[in-house]
């Protein structure tokens, strides 16, 4: 699944904080001191990132027949 572009409750734009939000949990931050760090306040906007899971690289693997 990719980054969704806007929250799917209120319509913010959340892709943009995504990759910084990555950072900081790479880093060894709290999620949640990383959502709040990205400023993401609303729940919905964070359930939207916490909720987004990486496949594109799996889904790389596979080859077309």
């Amino acid at each position: 699944m990719l980054v969704p572009i806007r929250c799917f409750s209120c319509g913010k734009p959340i892709a943009d904080k995504y990759e910084e939000y990555k950072e900081f949990v790479d880093k060894g931050m709290d999620a949640k001191q990383a959502l709040d760090k990205v400023d993401l306040e609303r729940y919905c906007c964070r359930s939207a990132i916490l909720g987004t899971v990486e496949l594109i690289d799996l889904a790389g693997e596979f080859r077309r027949a």
